[in-house]
Formats: structure tokens, sequence, C-alpha cells
């Protein structure tokens, strides 16, 4: 009997007033035939009792081994059929992650109420079993809005928004619930995940209709849905509609408003309304500055912090470390690292990995290998930084070293670690690590994801592989921008701008990054006329603004052309978008007018620049040496080492060049022999080049021959032309003749050399070996490169060759030219060969001279080198004229002015 009575006591503890009528007609029922004695039921509440509160403490600690035992407590004192008992087990059971438990008590609650079925669809939702809550959901008699509340929030919590949207709809369908502030919320949640400003305006409308409106959480969810959605002029009324808005919602706002570059200056001001700010406002703020490239300003901002007594957390230095990263500042770095060091007893992964990857953008690779190697355990992205420091600095073998070091960890690879490491396979060389690391992404399910797809295509474009590239494109599930973009890219390495082109017009969407891309396509191509078309139509067309990079692409382009006019209307317009202190569009800036011969403007662009970088100084010393301007390029080189920014090759190509321009001998060989003496850098065949033309200019021709026999590697074409061009001056036949025989063995088609050459016999007197020459050429099929000198007028490039007879105004050119000839003529001009009347530059000179008002410039672009026929011309019509005439030759500047040319006759 006693065995019998357990299920009595069960029911005799309950009041009757909780207890459903069957059960009350069950506990009368079981009192009738099993009375007890008050002390029997007292002992059994007494019990009952104290199992509750252990029940609550152990809900609170959340621990499974303390539930197993008042799970088997409840089942000694013979309390297992009380569903309140059972409930709070189920729910432990479920908090604690053993759902096997929380199903067997689930199962064995004789008497279910709302609150089990809620709780058991709560467990397994919140594990991820979201199918099985779902049949659970089904099965259920009777739902309240707590279960329809319960079933939404699992659905938002495993990332299935819509689903929570259609559960929301179906609560509103049923007849017998309203939704409460919490299904709204929940339902709102939902929305702002799926960036639905639509879905969001009908949720607030609702709001308004069920009366929820002047419930906080429900206003704050609304903010934070026309936040999510980028309605910040809907989230700003709604911000000021909060009478009393808490930290949350300012730091919303304020991250909402700091996502537009043009709402930074707004969410600054928001962030000084804050009444009291935490730490969380600080990072917003600060990690908002420095992904707008306000890093010097992020830098401050995290000082004020300090100044202001708030502790930063490791958010806080990451961000930072990012800025210091991007400036970069090794200064500032380091004074954080301190900073860390001081403040933090133990440097956690987060804030190494910041560490490890600032070091590694600024070059540090020592300071970042001893980061990483501090940290007690190295996390994937710490890995992933240091790798990628050495694939920054040019380090390939070392990163591939990494990256097997961390696989032996073992650390299995991510998306960005494998995108970073495919980063490295940019030629066919490294095409068998890239299929190799493929096989990895393959392996690990990676091939389909976006970012690795689009660094694959991007790989096997690098390495020549355009077709397999291709197929990665086309069998990549979400093709995104990057991936047109990279498809693009591919087909302009190849050369294949109409497969490019076609590409661009599939795409669905563009951005700026696209537009870049298609506009580098047709400057690489050599078509850069159609490139500058092209940014009309993105002015037109696109939604994306140009960005730095558009106008770096440009400038260089028109600095090619030549075209000064469109150059100054492209350089308005970056003031106009902002990007006019970038320093990339200011060193395109002082390339463009120091190529157009505008060498004053070019100097005012220069010294305008804030923290100058060796592009900047390069730009500027080639531009003076251009414009023949060689003691200025010496002048800026030395300014440049006062700065200590250290040259490279390129520096000293400009430099020679400007000393090879201006007659600088003794300069010229000066810092030519301090390349390797103080500076460390090989001279290339680039600077011997520079040399021989040096030297030969100057008669020096056997010295220039020494050089080139002293050369470690073979000379170029260029070298031995250079010494070709001195032996004509000079008119050195048998030096010419040996030059020549070994420009031939480079260049069978070299068709200046046989030039050359041929002038070289005629000067000599020499008519039977330069007739040789020319059968030779004819015999082999050599032409002549045409000349070619194009000038811009009226937005358009009017362009002429030697005889041009196509061009609308030629009837009127040649009457002009001859006119021309004759004034000149009568200050002493005499024309020493008759074939040179009509020269392409010639005829463009008298273009200029018809159309340009008698103020303006004349500004002539030629793709040869001027001849001494058409530079004597120009010089008297600089004299007779009054006018400044500028021409940019194959290799510099001359500058006509009152007769005389800024070369002083040599070139």
């Amino acid at each position: 009997m006693l065995k019998r009575s357990w299920t009595g006591w069960n029911y005799a503890v309950f009041p009757a007033h909780l207890l459903p009528w069957h059960q009350v007609a069950a506990r009368n029922v079981v009192n009738a035939l099993y009375p007890f004695t008050p002390q029997a039921v007292r002992s059994c509440i007494g019990h009952y009792r104290k199992l509750c509160e252990d029940l609550k403490v152990c809900e609170s600690r959340e621990s499974f081994a303390e539930a197993r035992k008042i799970h088997a407590r409840v089942i000694v004192f013979g309390l297992a059929a009380s569903t309140f008992l059972q409930n709070h087990l189920l729910k432990i059971y479920s908090v604690c992650g053993s759902l096997e438990d929380a199903r067997r008590v689930f199962r064995r609650t004789l008497f279910r109420n709302a609150f089990s079925w809620n709780a058991m669809i709560d467990g397994l939702s919140a594990y991820g079993r979201l199918d099985e809550a779902r049949a659970l959901f089904v099965e259920m008699p009777h739902k309240d809005a707590c279960s329809w509340n319960t079933m939404m929030s699992g659905a938002f919590r495993n990332g299935e928004y819509e689903e929570t949207l259609k559960l929301f709809v179906s609560m509103l369908q049923s007849s017998s619930l309203q939704p409460n502030s919490i299904s709204f919320s929940c339902a709102m949640k939902a929305c702002g995940a799926l960036r639905s400003p639509g879905l969001g305006l009908q949720l607030h409308g609702l709001v308004i209709k069920f009366g929820f409106l002047g419930e906080a959480a429900i206003e704050i969810s609304i903010l934070d849905i026309y936040v999510k959605c980028g309605f910040m002029d809907l989230a700003a009324q709604q911000f000021e509609f909060l009478k009393n808005p808490d930290i949350f919602c300012w730091n919303i706002m304020i991250l909402g408003l700091s996502r537009l570059s043009s709402s930074l200056e707004r969410a600054r001001e928001l962030f000084h309304r804050i009444p009291e700010r935490n730490i969380v406002s600080w990072n917003t703020m600060i990690s908002s500055l420095h992904q707008h490239g306000h890093r010097v300003e992020a830098l401050s901002m995290f000082a004020k912090l300090n100044r202001e007594g708030f502790e930063p957390d490791a958010m806080t230095y990451a961000c930072a470390l990012r800025a210091c990263a991007s400036i970069p500042d090794a200064v500032w770095g380091r004074h954080l690292h301190a900073r860390i060091i001081r403040l933090r007893s133990i440097v956690d992964t987060f804030v190494g990995s910041a560490l490890v990857d600032m070091y590694a953008n600024i070059g540090h690779l020592g300071a970042a290998k001893q980061t990483f190697h501090g940290l007690t355990e190295p996390d994937l992205a710490s890995w992933t930084s240091i790798t990628r420091g050495f694939v920054k600095s040019g380090f390939v073998k070392d990163a591939i070293i990494l990256f097997n070091q961390m696989r032996k960890v073992p650390l299995s690879p991510d998306e960005a670690n494998l995108v970073t490491v495919l980063g490295t396979c940019s030629s066919k060389d490294q095409m068998g690590l890239g299929i190799q690391l493929h096989s990895i992404a393959a392996k690990m399910g990676f091939d389909v994801s976006t970012a690795v797809a689009n660094a694959l295509t991007a790989m096997y474009a690098k390495t020549g592989s355009v077709h397999d590239a291709h197929s990665i494109f086309s069998s990549t599930p979400a093709r995104d921008v990057v991936s047109w973009t990279t498809m693009i890219t591919a087909h302009s390495h190849t050369g294949d701008l109409a497969n490019a082109l076609s590409t661009f017009r599939k795409m669905p969407e563009r951005n700026v990054v696209t537009w870049n891309a298609m506009l580098a396509s047709y400057m690489q191509n050599e078509r850069r006329e159609e490139g500058l078309k092209m940014y009309v139509l993105m002015l037109r067309e696109a939604e994306a603004r140009p960005d730095s990079i558009t106008f770096t692409t440009l400038l260089c382009a028109c600095a090619y052309l030549g075209v000064l006019r469109l150059g100054n209307q492209l350089f308005s317009q970056t003031a106009k978008f902002g990007v006019g202190s970038d320093v990339s569009v200011a060193n395109a800036s002082v390339k463009l007018y120091a190529r157009c011969g505008r060498i004053e403007e070019a100097r005012e662009i220069f010294d305008s620049i804030n923290g100058k970088n060796l592009i900047s100084w390069n730009t500027m010393i080639t531009g003076y040496a251009q414009n023949g301007l060689g003691k200025k390029a010496i002048e800026a080189f030395e300014s440049m080492l006062l700065t200590s920014t250290n040259p490279d090759r390129i520096t000293f190509i400009g430099l020679l060049s400007a000393c090879r321009h201006a007659g600088l001998v003794s300069e010229g060989k000066h810092y030519f022999a301090s390349m390797m003496k103080h500076h460390n850098i090989f001279p290339g065949t680039e600077h011997i080049a520079c040399m021989v033309d040096l030297l030969g200019r100057v008669g020096l021709l056997e010295e220039a021959k020494a050089m080139i026999d002293d050369m470690e590697t073979e000379p170029t074409a260029e070298i031995w032309g250079a010494l070709l061009n001195a032996c004509k001056i000079y008119s050195r036949v048998e030096l010419a003749e040996n030059a020549m025989q070994n420009l031939l063995k480079l260049d069978l088609t070299h068709s200046g050399g046989y030039s050359l050459l041929t002038r070289i016999y005629a000067d000599s007197g020499m008519s039977d070996a330069a007739a040789g020459v020319r059968k030779l050429m004819k015999d082999r099929g050599i032409r002549k490169n045409p000349g070619c000198s194009w000038l811009e007028f009226d937005s358009r490039i009017h362009v002429f060759v030697v005889n041009e007879a196509n061009h609308p105004q030629i009837e009127d050119i040649l009457v002009a030219l001859d006119q021309i000839t004759i004034r000149i003529q009568a200050k002493g001009y005499e024309n020493q060969v008759e074939s040179q009347s009509r020269h392409s530059e010639k005829l463009a000179l008298a273009f200029g001279l018809i159309n340009l008002p008698s103020w303006a410039p004349i500004h002539i672009m030629k793709n040869l080198r001027v001849c001494a026929d058409c530079h004597s011309f120009s010089k008297f019509v600089s004299l007779v004229f009054t006018r400044e005439l500028v021409i940019r030759d194959a290799s510099r500047f001359h500058h006509f002015r009152d007769g005389h040319c800024s070369c002083g006759d040599y070139w």
C-alpha cells in the first residue's frame, strides 16, 4: 500500500485552484482511497518546497550534475508526476544541453501544460534542432502567445529570418490570439536582419494599430530596424521621438550614421551629445573614423578616451592598432603595444592578433614574428595576419612555410587564410602551389565560398590560365561584384578587351571598383581615349561616385596623351569629389602637369602634398628630368634625402635621366656611383642606358663602350641604341657598325637603328653604304616608324602624320605652313631637306597657329625624337610669331620662347 500511495501524495500537495478539473478529480479519488495522516501530508509538502527551492538554485547555476541529483530525489519522494517539478527539470536539462534527458522528462510528464511544450521547443531550437522544434510546435494541442514567441525566437536564433516573419504572420491570422510586445520585438529583429525597409514600415504601422507604440522595447526595435535598413532620416525621427533614449539607442544611431561618409559629421555631433558615454560609444566612433580613412583622428579619439578616464577594452585597442597599421605609424603602434603590456597582465589572443596585424602591415616583420611567437595560443586570425604580412612584403616562400606550419599545429585554414595564401600565386612558376591550394579548398568545402572562388579566379588569371579562371567564375554559386571585377581584370591582363567589356556589360550591378577595373583595362591596353569616354559614361549612368583610384587612373592617362585641357577639368573634379588631398591623386596630378610641360603648376601641387611618399618625390624628379631641369632634379633628390625617404631604382632612373638631358656628366657619375655605395641599389639596364647616353652625348664614347663591356648582364637594345645615337653625333662609323651588329642580335626589326646607321653613313659621305642599309631594310620588310604629332583643341585630339592629307583643315594648314616658312626664312631659317618640310610637328604647329588664340601656348606631343630641322623651325616660329611653344618628343620636353629652346640645343 505504501508503494501505491506515492501517486496520491503527488496530488495531495497541490491546491485545487491550480489543477485542471481532471487532476482535481483524480486527487479527490486518491485521497478517498488512500487517506493520509496530517503528518504525512506536512512531510510531503516540506519535501516539495525544498525541491522547488533547490531547482531554482540549480537553474541559476545551470548545473547538470545537481539537476540529476534533484531529479533522483523527485522520484524517491514520489513527486515524479508533479508537472511543476517536471517542467523545471525539463528547462534545466535544456539549458545544460542535455536534450535527451529533457526529452525523457517531457515524455514522462503525465499532465503537460503549455510551459512543458514551450520549454521543449525552446531547448530544441536553442541547439539548432529547428526541424524537431517545428514538428513539436505543430503537434502542440493548445498554443498560447508564449508558444508562438518561443518558436519565432528559435527561428530567429537559427538565422531563419523569413521563417520568423512567416510565423508572425500566421500568428496574426490566428483568430484566437493576438501578438504581444515580445512578438513584435522578435518580428522586427528579423526584419532588421533581412534589411527590409518595406516590411519595417508595415510593422511600424501594426505597432500603432495594436497599441504598443508607447512601450520602450518596441520603440527601440523600430529604431533598430530603420538603422539596419539604412533609413537614417526615419531613424533620426524615431530617435527624437524617444523620451529617454538609453545608451543603446545613442550607440546604434552613431553606428548607423557613421556607415556613410556623408553622415560621419552627424555621427560626431551625436557622439558629443550623449549624456553619458560608455566604452561601446567610444569604440563605435573610433572604428567609424578608421573605416572612413580618418586614422589620425581615430588615434586622437583614443587619446581623448584615456584623458576622460575610460579604460580601453580589447576592441578599443584593436581599432587603434588597425588605425596605426593604415597610416602607417610605427611610433604610435609601439606606444600602444607598450601600454597594452603595462596595463594588461596577459595579452589576449584578440589584441595579440591586432598587434601582429599592425606590425605586419607597416613592414616590421621582426616585431610581428616576435609578437606572434609571444602569444600563448595563436588563433587562426593571428596566423592569417602574420602570413598576410609576409605576402605583402614579398616573402612568398616564408608565407607558404607559415601556412604549412599552421596546418601542423593543427589548425584548419578558413576562408580568409586560404584567400591570403592564394594571393601568393601570381606567376606560372607558382601554378603547382595554386592547384594544391585549390585541392585543399575543395576538400574542406571552401571552393563554393564566394571569397575563395574569387581568389581562385584571380590566381588562375594571374598564372595565365584564363580558361580555368572562367570555369571557376562560371561555377561560383553566388557571384558578387568582386567576382565579376576579377574576371574583367583577367581578360584585361591577356589583352582581351572585347571579353572584358562583354563581362562588364553583363554585370547585374556595378560599383566604383568595377568601373575602375574597366578604366584600367583601357589604359593597360593603350586605348586611353576610349577609357576617358568610359569615365563620361560612368558619370552619366553609374550611381557609384568616382574615387581616388578613378582619378589617379584618368590623370595618368591624360598625362600620357598630353591632353592638358581635359586634365585640368579632371583636376578640378578631384576637389569636387573630395579626393584632391589624396596622395595618389596628387601624385598623378603632378605627373599630368609635368608631362604637359607645366612644371611650375606641377611643383605647386607637389609642395601642397601632406605626407609625401616616395612616388611623390620620384614623380617630381622625373618631371624635372623630362623638362630638362637637371639642377632642379638634383635639388629635389637632395631634399628627399633630408626627409629620410630612401630612394629606389626608379628614383635613380629619373635622376640620371635629368643629368643626361642637362649634360651634367660629373653629377651623373657621382650619383651612379652612389647607388651601390650609399643606397645598396644595384644598377640595372635602365641606369646604364642613361649613363651611356650621357657619356656618348659629350663625346666620351670609349668610356661609354667600356661601361657596356663591363656589364655583368647582356646589354639591352636601349643601351646599344644610346651608343648608336652618340656615334651619329660624332660620326664614329666603326663603333656605330659594332653597336648596330649587337643591336640586330637583340632586335632585327629595330627600325630606329637602321635609320641612325643610314644617317651616319650619309653624313660621312658613304652613300653606297647608306643605300645598302636602305636595301637591307626593304628586303627584311622593315619600315621606319612613322612620325606622329597631336595636340588638343575644342575637346578633341587632332593627330597629324608626315604629309598628312586627311585632316578636315589640311588645305588651310598647308597654306598657313607655306606662309609661316616664308616669314621665318626672312629671319634666317634655312630648310635643309625638302622631305622634312611636311613633318608632323610642323603641320601640328601650323594648325595651332590657325586655331588657338594668340595668347595661348601651343602644346604638341610627338611619338619620336624631334629632328634638327623641326627644332630649328620651332625656334624661329617662337621668335617671329611671339608664341610660346611646348613640344614633348619621345625623349623630353622642348620649351620654345623668343627664338630659344630650354634644351639649349642639347637633346
